[in-house]
């Protein structure tokens, strides 16, 4: 008890004659990048490259399944614009068997009973029609133009023209094709064109039974044309290999128990797949979108990242679910894989709960798999008097460890003039911190210091400059001393 009496008004001592420089560092360090169910695209890459097909690959990502095959057509209707106007070319029949100019340019509206009035690009009605409106495209494709809200729908795409009222005014102007066409037009946007045909094949059976298990018929159109279904770029995204791969499982679907299900896909997992229900929270669990090791999905350049940033800017990014001061995020609940399910904002002035997908918004994260840890520091300058012979030197141990023998040389070499302290969350019981002291361009251990209650932690320094400490392979903010 003497001890550490001694020690503490020692501290006190030090750090009272000169003010504190303090700094906070927020380290959010995870992996993947996506929603994380189902097959991850760098891992079927990776699986490809060690010489696993396509059919491996699917029943890994999917529990439980199997290839299937359709039976009958399927087509597949694509919504590509919503907009007052649309412009196309490349068009040939009309309903009623009137024909149009493929090389012309058309423009339909909509008038006010919501049907469809089409006119020629100089303004010369061509006819009012009942909608929805189906315009036949010409073997080279139909080609639209303008744009949807801020995207750029230029294009050329397969199939038909379907136009119908949009539910907030204008027209909803519709890709209507069969069903391996659409897929030609997803694979290159989904997946590098450049890779190996199994996980390109992969990737169309997985487009494949996407599209027919999702539809939104509802709406009147079963897909959209961007990552709210699948990337989609009609004829401009088709390639060789990608066409190849398509042709080659043509009419393949992944089924569980006979049946096509729905094949969630992402880029990246960061070494494990998530089960549904911990990832879209408040779904269902799918016995087929279960979480499974993921070992070559560190061919993705995101299968691992880190992200710092000061407390200041992570309460800035968190709004109001901070109350008070930002103290720290602790996680209540993690997935089968590290994706954070539920987790706690702490601050000064309370608690508020947050979901993983909330704390993955507001900090802009590539996925929920992540993990949150908080190093304040502060450095505090002192007299430059020696601590009493009897108080053990620098309040923790000096790199590289202090024998008794040794412990009254260490202190008449190290002299205190100051402190750093703080703290780390969340904490370990029994861990330390490395204190560290800027040596030109390089970092240097002068001791180690462990944690107190709340990870909370203090050492004397011998010396002014810029210190840091790191707690667990993470380096805390540099302060200064002195």
């Amino acid at each position: 008890m003497r001890r550490r009496t001694i020690l503490l008004a020692t501290i006190v001592a030090l750090v009272a004659t000169g003010p504190a420089h303090a700094a906070s560092r927020v380290i959010i360090r995870g992996g993947g990048f996506g929603h994380g169910i189902g097959m991850s695209q760098y891992g079927a890459l990776g699986y490809a490259k060690h010489g696993k097909d396509h059919a491996f690959i699917l029943a890994h990502y999917y529990t439980g399944t199997r290839l299937g095959r359709l039976s009958g057509a399927a087509r597949v209707r694509v919504l590509l614009q919503t907009t007052v106007r649309v412009s196309f070319s490349g068009a040939v029949d009309l309903p009623g068997a009137k024909k149009l100019n493929p090389a012309a340019t058309y423009r339909a509206t909509r008038n006010l009973s919501g049907g469809v009035v089409l006119r020629t690009a100089a303004g010369k009605l061509v006819g009012t029609y009942g909608a929805p409106l189906t315009i036949t495209g010409s073997p080279g494709g139909l080609r639209l133009r303008g744009r949807s809200g801020n995207a750029v729908t230029n294009g050329r795409y397969r199939g038909n023209l379907q136009l119908r009222p949009a539910a907030v005014g204008g027209l909803n102007a519709i890709n209507e094709l069969d069903l391996d066409s659409y897929v030609r037009g997803v694979v290159a946007g989904e997946s590098p064109s450049s890779w190996p045909a199994e996980a390109l094949r992969a990737q169309a059976v997985a487009a494949r039974t996407y599209a027919i298990t999702t539809s939104k018929r509802g709406a009147g159109f079963d897909q959209y044309a961007d990552t709210r279904s699948q990337v989609y770029n009609g004829i401009a995204g088709e390639r060789a290999s990608t066409d190849a791969a398509v042709a080659a499982t043509s009419g393949e679907v992944v089924t569980y128990q006979g049946k096509p299900v729905v094949t969630y896909y992402f880029s990246t997992s960061g070494g494990r797949t998530e089960n549904i229900e911990y990832a879209f929270l408040g779904a269902a669990p799918k016995p087929w979108l279960k979480s499974v090791d993921d070992p070559y999905d560190d061919e993705s350049p995101e299968h691992s990242w880190v992200v710092r940033l000061t407390l200041g800017s992570a309460q800035r990014k968190l709004g109001g679910l901070v109350k008070g001061s930002l103290r720290r995020i602790r996680v209540l609940q993690r997935g089968r894989s590290p994706r954070v399910v539920r987790a706690q904002v702490i601050g000064t002035k309370g608690r508020r709960n947050a979901t993983g997908p909330t704390l993955r918004d507001r900090f802009g994260l590539l996925s929920t798999y992540a993990r949150f840890t908080v190093i304040t520091s502060a450095g505090s300058q002192g007299d430059g008097s020696p601590p009493p012979s009897d108080s053990p030197s620098q309040g923790g141990t000096p790199a590289g460890g202090v024998t008794p023998k040794g412990a009254r040389a260490v202190r008449r070499a190290l002299v205190p003039v100051g402190s750093i302290g703080g703290h780390v969350a969340p904490a370990v019981k029994g861990a330390v911190v490395t204190v560290q002291r800027r040596e030109g361009d390089a970092w240097t251990t002068v001791a180690q210091v462990p944690l107190a209650a709340h990870g909370r932690y203090r050492a004397l320094v011998p010396g002014g400059g810029r210190y840091r400490v790191v707690y667990r392979g993470e380096a805390g903010p540099a302060v200064r001393v002195g």
